[in-house]
């Protein structure tokens, strides 16, 4: 009796341990519909902006000087002359072409750096305090050095934007490659996986979560990088991006187009994070069940 008892038991058990798990598999989140994307994710942000512009507007009078703080029409109206004169598509092309290259080629160097550092003890050893040092150090100390080194061009914004970022992106895979289970690595070694193949089918696959975090923290300080090199090396030949438009309204003690500059540079900074590492990001660890309703 006590055994059909504990039979009972167990099966009971057993039977709420997959309910359980049902559960858990039940609340993986799927395509986000149309609806509910906007109202979730879209409208929130233009309430929060509406709140700002609202809170502008009543803060201008009472300062009283455009000087300090220009009105949200003032600033609009740069916005307008701006894209009158064809010039606000220029100085956001200049900036974001300039970051995306320069990016481009930090993942092709902080990937393999990444790995290196991951996978061999004693480069580990050797530089991985090094990368780690590099990426708590401002990006704008890396703009006399390389003026020095480069000259005004375009070579010295890569350069502290390669600078800037690799530390971040060669960090973020580290971390995803540590977190990794040995038992895959294990696994991919019996049916073949090793070296190369080991890397491609089972190592980056299983470290893309750590990776892309490192890919959006590395695009982060690219962009920063960027502005704070057009800020300082402020060069008629270089052309006129988003960095150079701030450092020139301050130059002129323009007011509304310093806010325009900060509004642009947030604009496109949020903009790729959103088209380009969020969805990205939100791909990743819906593929791996990660990414469940709260």
């Amino acid at each position: 009796m006590a055994s059909t008892d504990t039979t009972k038991t167990v099966r009971s058990d057993a039977g709420s341990v997959e309910a359980g798990l049902d559960a858990l598999e039940s609340s993986v989140v799927g395509r986000t519909p149309l609806r509910q994307t906007l109202t979730g994710k879209v409208l929130p942000p233009l309430v929060a902006v509406a709140v700002i512009l609202t809170a502008w507007a009543l803060l201008y009078p009472v300062v009283d000087n455009p000087t300090k703080l220009p009105s949200p029409a003032a600033v609009g109206d740069a916005f307008k002359d701006a894209w009158l004169r064809g010039d606000l598509l220029r100085y956001i092309w200049t900036s974001v072409s300039r970051g995306l290259l320069g990016f481009a080629f930090a993942v092709l160097i902080g990937t393999p750096l990444g790995l290196l550092v991951a996978r061999v003890k004693f480069v580990r050893a050797a530089i991985g305090p090094i990368l780690s040092g590099l990426q708590s150090l401002p990006s704008v100390a890396w703009v006399p050095p390389a003026v020095i080194w480069l000259g005004l061009d375009n070579a010295m914004m890569y350069a502290v934007i390669l600078l800037g970022a690799v530390p971040s992106i060669a960090n973020g895979l580290v971390a995803g490659v540590d977190q990794v289970s040995p038992l895959f690595l294990r696994a991919g070694r019996t049916l073949g996986a090793t070296g190369v193949r080991g890397i491609r089918h089972i190592t980056l696959p299983a470290a893309l979560p750590g990776y892309v975090a490192g890919l959006k923290q590395g695009w982060a300080f690219s962009w920063r990088s960027l502005m704070a090199a057009e800020i300082i090396a402020n060069y008629p030949d270089l052309g006129v991006g988003l960095g150079q438009l701030l450092e020139n309204a301050r130059t002129a003690a323009d007011m509304a187009m310093v806010f325009e500059a900060i509004l642009l540079i947030l604009f496109v900074g949020i903009a790729i994070d959103l088209l380009i590492f969020s969805p990205l990001e939100r791909r990743v660890l819906r593929n791996r069940g990660l990414l469940v309703k709260s």
